[in-house]
């Protein structure tokens, strides 16, 4: 009990401590307050250098929704008010005001600890960490069995373990099998000697044909060469027959013991050369689009700390475990000196470079030649595997992406983005401001590489983005109610508490965004936004049809559509919705263009349709059509979806043909239903 209480002050110093600085960032950004002796809020202030500050709202900086016209303390908390000040000649108090811009002093640049980068083109590397084991080389693992019926009395390997070179002896064994068959090669080598001197060709012919077949026999019972020659020069066939080593390896298996009758086939030993060994590793699904063929893998073993093995990946594994959701992936290694055993544990990292759209690139594979069977093969040149003699094949066509300044992405700082749900924000530095200026940015962002995010868009090259200060920087633009990290569309910001009972989430996403005030906009800037809705109904079909191929087209046409919208008839408030506007529907595109499966396409569709339906509502749609937004509640496994489209049939695209008539229509846009405004 004693420790609660003891928090408690420590806690208030700590919010207090928050509160003092947000309200010191907002202070030097847009005016002292006023003395005690001043408190008309009416009253013209002017600082140094001239500037006209005025005070028209008070507001409290842990609660923003509260806005008084006089100062005192905050009806829920008790906390001082702070002033909504404005500056004259500030660019947000102008007749286009930019709403995600904050002008601050230098003063209160240094006192929010502002750190600023630039945004740049960098190869960057996401490291994919994985687990496994040693094992045996399939392709060198040998099974020494008994090449005709018999009984072995003798075995030379009788442990295993024992290393063994090609031709050691390994099995003594008794056939008799074997001893026929020695007889038909004497018999048949006496028939070619009586038949030398016969003149008859046929004769000659047909007994050096069964000698022939009678030395092949016997290769067939195991015997070697050597061991035949020597048959025949003794005259006399024996009983019993010595196997030898096929190859040079590891005896990793015995199967049998002296004295076993065996049949032909039954196996002996299992032998290993362990010169060359796999490692086989555990791969996440989420990590597949990672992994490639003949990537560098570097691992550790226990046995071996501080010391780290390399390799290239030389198979993925097509089949998914369904319990572990894993997949092998298997490094070929050389093993000349036995370090790596079978059943070592290892500890293994791939890093995956990142190209622009966070595909995979690999400087030192660019324009390189690599064999489909034995990716350690790596040429300048095509030609054949000298393993294998496949023809090798060029690093492209195994997934890898050119090394060029195209493929290089554009990259920010891990710092830099705020992120919440699926928006992120970042906060770039206004060049050429005469005060320190600050403006928000919604960006799409790729994967995250180590210290770095790929950006896909919203941001270009040199941009200077804040990387330290810039919650400070999210948090003053919240207490001045505008578009933030929290709130796309300013207002209260996300950590305001609701008043008076209402619940501003009981409307639909959908119902919220087109509840929105109409832009008066010309009839002929609506007709430079066809092409969009032309492209939006496009892909919107080809969802309804299932089509994937179609999509992906259409939505590449969706963001030439946005970026080729002509504003010249747009000025003042509309140009700045616009800019707003057409900045969310080309992340919305990327999103979608980005997508390799329907599901992904759908959800990407769902989040275009929302910012479609905000255009639909504000500006109208194009002259002298007619749209319907409908609204389906078991889209998103029963969160709903809304989209646009013309005509009263529904035409579902997130269900496709499986339920193309699921849906309602919730509202009717043009000119017909005065929606929009002329």
């Amino acid at each position: 009990m004693t420790s609660e209480v003891n928090s408690r002050p420590a806690f208030k110093r700590i919010v207090l401590g928050v509160t003092v600085l947000i309200a010191l960032v907002i202070g030097f950004n847009l005016g002292r307050r006023s003395g005690p002796g001043d408190r008309d809020v009416t009253a013209q202030h002017t600082g140094h250098g001239g500037v006209e500050k005025k005070a028209e709202e008070w507001t409290c900086a842990m609660h923003p929704q509260i806005k008084l016209p006089k100062p005192g303390q905050c009806p829920i908390c008790g906390m001082d008010l702070i002033p909504l000040m404005t500056e004259a000649g500030d660019d947000s108090a102008g007749d286009m005001p930019n709403l995600r811009r904050l002008p601050m002093s230098a003063a209160a640049v240094g006192l929010a600890e502002i750190q600023t980068a630039q945004v740049r083109r960098m190869v960057v590397s996401k490291e994919i960490r994985m687990v496994g084991k040693v094992d045996y080389d399939e392709t060198r693992v040998r099974t020494i069995a008994a090449w005709s019926p018999g009984r072995i009395d003798r075995m030379y390997v009788d442990y295993t373990g024992i290393d063994v070179k090609e031709g050691d002896h390994l099995v003594y064994i008794y056939s008799p099998e074997l001893r026929t068959a020695q007889e038909e090669l004497l018999q048949a080598r006496k028939a070619v000697g009586a038949l030398n001197k016969s003149r008859l060709s046929v004769l000659r012919e047909s007994a050096l044909a069964t000698k022939q077949a009678a030395r092949e026999k016997l290769r067939l019972l195991g015997l070697t060469p050597q061991q035949v020659r020597e048959i025949e020069q003794r005259g006399t066939p024996t009983d019993h027959l010595t196997i030898y080593a096929p190859s040079g390896g590891t005896v990793v298996r015995k199967h049998a013991v002296e004295g076993m009758y065996v049949e032909t086939g039954t196996p002996i030993y299992t032998i290993a050369d362990l010169s060359r060994v796999w490692v086989r590793l555990d791969a996440y699904e989420s990590d597949f689009s990672w992994i490639r063929y003949g990537q560098e893998v570097g691992f550790n073993a226990e046995a071996y700390p501080g010391e780290t093995f390399r390799g290239r990946i030389a198979f993925i594994d097509p089949i998914l475990n369904p319990k572990t959701r894993t997949a092998k992936v298997r490094v070929n290694m050389e093993n000349p000196d036995g370090k790596l055993k079978p059943e070592m544990f290892v500890r293994a990292v791939v890093k995956a470079g990142v190209a622009a759209g966070g595909k995979v690139m690999d400087p030192s594979l660019s324009g390189k030649w690599i064999s489909p069977m034995h990716p350690e093969v790596v040429r300048d040149e095509p030609g054949p595997c000298p393993v294998c003699g496949m023809p090798l094949v060029k690093a492209e066509d195994l997934g890898y992406v050119p090394a060029s300044r195209d493929s290089t992405p554009l990259v920010v700082p891990a710092s830099a983005p705020l992120v919440t749900g699926k928006r992120a924000v970042v906060y770039v530095k206004i060049p050429g401001q005469s005060k320190p200026t600050f403006e928000g940015r919604e960006v799409v962002l790729g994967p995250r590489a180590g210290d770095h995010y790929v950006v896909k868009s919203g941001l270009s090259e040199g941009d200077e983005v804040v990387v330290k200060g810039n919650f400070k920087i999210d948090s003053a633009l919240q207490i001045l109610a505008r578009p933030s990290m929290m709130s796309a569309e300013g207002g209260a910001g996300g950590g305001a508490h609701a008043h008076g009972g209402h619940d501003g989430g009981s409307e639909k996403p959908a119902e919220k965004t087109a509840a929105k005030k109409n832009v008066e906009v010309p009839a002929s800037f609506r007709e430079h936004l066809r092409p969009l809705y032309e492209a939006y109904a496009a892909i919107h079909e080809a969802l309804g049809a299932d089509d994937l191929g179609s999509a992906l087209e259409a939505y590449g046409q969706f963001a030439g559509a946005v970026g080729g919208v002509d504003m010249t008839d747009l000025e003042g408030h509309p140009h700045m919705v616009w800019m707003d506007l057409s900045q969310r529907l080309s992340d919305s595109a990327v999103l979608g263009r980005e997508a390799d499966t329907l599901t992904k396409t759908r959800e990407a569709f769902g989040s275009l349709s929302k910012e479609m339906i905000a255009l639909a509502s504000q500006f109208g749609p194009p002259p002298h059509q007619e749209l319907a937004q409908i609204y389906c509640p078991m889209a998103f496994g029963g969160k709903g979806g809304a989209w646009l489209q013309t005509g009263e049939n529904v035409r579902n695209p997130y269900f496709g043909s499986k339920m193309s008539s699921c849906g309602e229509i919730q509202k009717r846009f043009g000119a017909a239903h005065a929606e929009h405004v002329q």
